[in-house]
């Protein structure tokens, strides 16, 4: 049995961008967090120089970019910031 995915919570000012994305780019930006649900490790560090920052992480897909923090102790995520580049 696989573990369960993580939570998705999303800060005010990333829900205000995901609230004016075009409707491609807000596909794009669930079907990452739904990636990151199910292995938050999975995208790179945001900085790969912070030895204590593991727990942010970046992912981006063409235009689209986010920044999340994973909350281990909570088991979930927060979406920190989204960037459409559009």
């Amino acid at each position: 049995m696989s573990p369960s995915p993580y939570a998705v919570r999303i800060s005010a000012a990333a829900a205000k961008t995901l609230d004016v994305l075009p409707e491609h780019a807000e596909d794009t930006a669930w079907d990452i967090l739904t990636a990151a649900a199910a292995d938050p490790w999975g995208f790179q560090k945001f900085d790969a120089d912070d030895d204590e920052g593991e727990d942010i992480r970046y992912a981006a897909i063409g235009q689209l970019s986010l920044t999340y923090w994973i909350n281990r102790r909570l088991h979930s995520l927060t979406v920190l910031n989204i960037v459409w580049l559009g």
